[in-house]
């Protein structure tokens, strides 16, 4: 299925905007979070319960299917959705992101990156063009190019260089596709250099690609403000027809933030995560359901939630879960977090169509932040 991308509505006061993603048979408005599916499945869920949350897109992970169980296997079972019986649309990401984090910098070349495979410790090489081929045979909906992804640290020099060697990777990428029903984004770079921004921003857009991704803004080392500044800094030279992706990016406030600076969709193990180490998202901040004090609390992780978890079961059962290891849990975080974080996005659509996400930023802010201290 071949998506089309709509602007439906910005806000008059930010960047904020309003699209709709369209399918063969069916459609998502953005702003819109996609759930991490690492190796065709989102950690503990079943499609069916994805799609109760109102999941539009998913990610699955082209390094890990690379190596288990192989894009040919994929190919052969006739591509993501049927391997993994999800109907919906699937993006996968370029690999770039963990090839990068087991490279070394000598192991970079202008030809590709050679690193050892974290499962067995065999010599891999992996090109822009080897990437592609592997996301062709995967059928994704949405395929990445192969970028290099420098860490938060990384100067300025080494910064302009890495760069221009993703824009001529990127080229590399636009050359090798050769999946019609696919579409093909690109990604730009720079970290918080504004001139390297509007550099990679606009020398990718003339490579002309389907949709666009800010890459190099989910470093564990990046502040909240480098990371604001790469996303008003590459948004501002994309063009407003098609989709702008912030990679990496799951927690609340950001996802807010990234709205207001134009961003369209994101994508996070946040949810998942946080949901195997018994944390749950609320409208009143983070609550770690381990603490002790919810071994008696009957009342649902979030008053004004209706998912699934909130309307079945309390705090004190899901705190029982967790603590004897079992993985209905998780399985019950999992899906308030991810629906959390997607009732988040509808809240911030009407916002936009009613020209006041600026109000609802700081009533969230308000009452997210007032109770992180009281949760933890």
């Amino acid at each position: 299925m071949r998506l089309k991308y709509e602007l439906l509505k910005k806000d008059t006061k930010t960047n904020a905007r309003v699209g709709i993603i369209k399918t063969n048979d069916c459609s998502f408005k953005t702003p819109m979070f996609m759930p991490v599916g690492t190796q065709a499945t989102v950690k503990t869920l079943s499609p069916e319960e994805l799609k109760e949350v109102n999941s539009g897109i998913i990610l699955a992970n082209t390094y890990h299917l690379w190596l288990r169980p192989g894009e040919d296997i994929v190919n052969k079972a006739g591509g993501l959705h049927k391997f993994m019986n999800y109907d919906r649309p699937i993006l996968t990401d370029s690999g770039g992101f963990q090839v990068f984090s087991l490279a070394k910098p000598k192991d970079i070349t202008e030809e590709g990156v050679k690193f050892k495979s974290h499962i067995n410790g065999d010599n891999l090489f992996l090109t822009p063009e080897k990437s592609i081929e592997i996301q062709n045979k995967l059928d994704s909906d949405i395929a990445m190019c192969f970028d290099e992804c420098p860490p938060a640290s990384a100067d300025y020099d080494y910064l302009k260089n890495s760069v221009d060697r993703t824009l001529r990777w990127a080229k590399r990428c636009k050359d090798a596709h050769n999946n019609s029903n696919q579409m093909l984004f690109g990604i730009v770079q720079g970290g918080p250099h504004k001139e390297l921004r509007k550099h990679s921003a606009l020398e990718t857009v003339k490579i002309n690609f389907d949709g666009y991704a800010i890459g190099g803004v989910a470093n564990d080392n990046e502040s909240k403000e480098d990371m604001y500044k790469a996303f008003e800094y590459s948004t501002e030279f994309l063009p407003e027809d098609k989709i702008r992706y912030a990679m990496g990016i799951g927690d609340p406030i950001d996802i807010i933030e990234g709205v207001i600076r134009g961003i369209d969709i994101f994508d996070c193990v946040l949810p998942t995560r946080l949901a195997r180490h018994g944390n749950a998202l609320t409208t009143y901040g983070k609550l770690n359901v381990k603490n002790q004090k919810y071994k008696d609390d009957f009342s649902a992780l979030d008053a004004k939630c209706n998912c699934y978890t909130c309307k079945n079961y309390t705090k004190a059962y899901i705190r029982h879960l967790i603590v004897a290891n079992e993985t209905f849990g998780a399985r019950l975080l999992s899906i308030h977090n991810i629906n959390f974080l997607t009732n988040l996005c509808t809240n911030l659509q009407t916002a936009i169509e009613n020209n006041n996400v600026l109000e609802f930023r700081d009533k969230f802010l308000e009452e997210y932040k007032r109770g992180v201290n009281n949760h933890e």
